[in-house]
Order: structure tokens, then sequence, then C-alpha cells
């Protein structure tokens, strides 16, 4: 057993601050994959998003020295990433997004029957929704991504976004209530 799977983040990090670089391929191996879904919900494909990743682990392990280990490591590199998205979609705007949310996690109220009927149903509300979310304002996606498809807390998106938690509540529901307004003419 690889004695680094025991270690945290944070210890870890440490490990690469005191010069072992060959550590920081455990924390691309724990954070590419969560990166890479982060990444899918905000880019245009997935060749953006591989490039995206892989320039925020690049900026990340420049930057170690700069980690505060008695911080988290989650929402420092989420930060970074973040940034790195922000910059790509800043570059391309009017290109296609992708689908960033599976409507039945935010409208569990319109899902369809299981019958033939109500799955072309469903495929149409989705295909509506997918159209809506690129009217969301970029301020409320992103809580709502972070908070439903990356499953994390409100504090944690809250230094990832670097507002105060209470903003981060904020935007979560005006996201999802501008989400169904933007959805209701289509029902």
């Amino acid at each position: 057993m690889d004695p680094l799977s025991e270690k945290t983040d944070e210890e870890v990090a440490v490990l690469v601050q005191s010069g072992d670089i060959e550590s920081f391929g455990v924390l691309v191996e724990r954070y590419e994959g969560k990166l890479m879904r982060y990444a899918g919900r905000f880019l245009f494909d997935n060749d953006d998003a591989k490039d995206m990743v892989q320039n925020a682990f690049i900026k990340a392990y420049v930057n170690i020295q700069g980690f505060d280990a008695a911080r988290r490591f989650s929402p420092w590199i989420y930060r970074i990433a973040h940034n790195e998205f922000v910059n790509a979609l800043k570059h391309n705007k009017g290109r296609e997004t992708v689908s960033l949310f599976d409507f039945d996690v935010l409208f569990p109220h319109l899902a369809a029957k299981e019958d033939t009927e109500g799955e072309a149903k469903r495929r149409e509300l989705k295909e509506i929704l997918d159209r809506s979310l690129r009217k969301l304002h970029q301020k409320y996606r992103e809580p709502l991504v972070l908070f439903y498809f990356d499953e994390m807390g409100y504090s944690e998106i809250a230094d990832i976004l670097q507002i105060p938690v209470s903003t981060v509540g904020v935007r979560i529901r005006r996201g999802k209530e501008a989400l169904k307004k933007i959805v209701e003419p289509f029902k």
C-alpha cells in the first residue's frame, strides 16, 4: 500500500512544498476526475476541459508554495480551476456550451413517466432546459453546479468563488428561481 494514499491532501501539499515534486502526482490523481467534471459543466468541449484542467494543475504546481497547509486544499485547487474556466469562457464567447444540468436534479416535478410518450416529453423538457441554461447568468450557474453536481457545501463554494457564505445561499436560491422562470413558458 502506498504510504501517500493515507495522507491528507494538505499533508501531500506540504511534501510538495518541501521539494518532493513527485508527490504532486497524488494530488493530480485525486482531483483530475473532479476537476474534469467541473470543467465539463462550464466549457465547450472535452478538449477545452482537458486543456483547462491541465492549465489549472500547472498553475497549482507553480504556486504550491503559496498554499497555506492550515487551510483545506480542495477549495484552493478548485479556485485555481475556476479562474481558468472563467478565463476560457471569456475568450470563447459565442461558442456553443454544453449542457450544465440534468433537469431532474433541479426540477424533479418535471420528471417524465416511464412510458414512451413520457420519455418523449422528458427529452423535450431536457432540450428546453439546456437552451434555457444559456440564459442563466454565470454568477448563478456556478454555485448551482458546485452545489448540485460537485456536492460541495456552502462554505467550500464561498471559498472557491470568493464570496460570503450567505451570498452562496442567495445565488443558489435565485439561480433556481431564475431557471424555473425561464423554463416555465415551455411547460
